[in-house]
């Protein structure tokens, strides 16, 4: 898995840095107009590490989690 930032350029996304290997899939998260989403290299790298996680199972269901919670 990769984070990657890029912009919508001619209407297409650029990506900046390494380029993804052709034929790639790839998930976009946009941002409205009047919004921001910016993250610092340690950010990315922390929600990269947290998708891993997901990836390989380290994760609570939201079911799950609305249980606990409710326990508490």
């Amino acid at each position: 898995m990769k984070l990657v930032t890029g912009k919508v350029v001619a209407g297409r996304i650029e990506i900046e840095g390494e380029r993804l290997k052709e034929g790639s899939t790839v998930t976009v998260l946009a941002q409205e107009d009047d919004e921001r989403f910016e993250l610092t290299a340690e950010q990315e790298a922390e929600l990269a590490r947290r998708i891993q996680s997901v990836e390989s199972g380290q994760f609570v269901d939201g079911d799950e989690l609305l249980t606990e919670l409710s326990r508490e």
